[in-house]
């Protein structure tokens, strides 16, 4: 799915990785703890897609390792 691949050259930095995860789950508990379940569900779910996408689904660290276009 192109529209929610998140393995760009913005995201290399490791830094940048983990405050879009942070930030995302973060703001999940936020909305839990202000009784908002539907939106803390939704930034919850962002929040592990974008985990696995950065650091669980074979990030490319080189050039070698990277994904072929679509």
């Amino acid at each position: 799915m192109r529209a929610f691949d998140l393995q760009v050259d913005f995201f290399l930095p490791v830094w940048r990785r983990l405050i879009v995860v942070l930030v995302c789950v973060m703001w999940s508990v936020f909305e839990f703890v202000m009784l908002a379940p539907f939106w803390g569900l939704v930034f919850g779910v962002i929040g592990v897609y974008a985990l696995w996408q950065f650091f669980f689904d074979g990030w490319p660290e080189s050039e070698s390792g990277r994904r072929k276009p679509d």
